[in-house]
């Protein structure tokens, strides 16, 4: 059975910093392609792959937390990061990793809708950024 387990979300003021985490099993982790996406309130129809990590280790993200997010993997514990820093108002959302197959990563970054074409989804986490 496939599960992706979010944890580490929480509130802090704006300029803090706080480090997701995602715990994957029932798949073969390290050939997937891995992604953060965040769906902020009153958007529940569209959701934002703000970061993305290819099974060759390759990441990009979106403009607007380039510089302050930094994705990564660790493949033995089968765990997806996001450390994310000087956190703003505006990083307030549910944060969700998901999985694809391998090479799909440079199409997961991005407003989407829907699955977005991944293939396993956790349930989130909920980031609240106050000014």
């Amino acid at each position: 059975q496939v599960q992706l387990v979010e944890s580490g979300g929480g509130s802090v003021q704006a300029g803090g910093s706080l480090r997701l985490s995602c715990a994957a099993s029932g798949f073969t982790y390290s050939r997937h392609c891995m992604v953060w996406f965040r769906q902020t309130p009153g958007k529940e129809r569209e959701r934002e792959g703000i970061a993305t990590i290819d099974s060759d280790g390759s990441t990009s993200y979106v403009d607007s937390v380039k510089g302050r997010f930094t994705i990564s993997r660790d493949n033995a514990e089968n765990t997806l990061y996001l450390q994310m820093n000087d956190l703003k108002p505006e990083d307030t959302a549910m944060y969700y990793c998901a999985a694809a197959s391998a090479g799909y990563c440079y199409m997961a970054r991005g407003v989407c809708a829907g699955e977005c074409g991944m293939d396993y989804w956790g349930k989130g986490t909920l980031v609240t950024i106050s000014s």
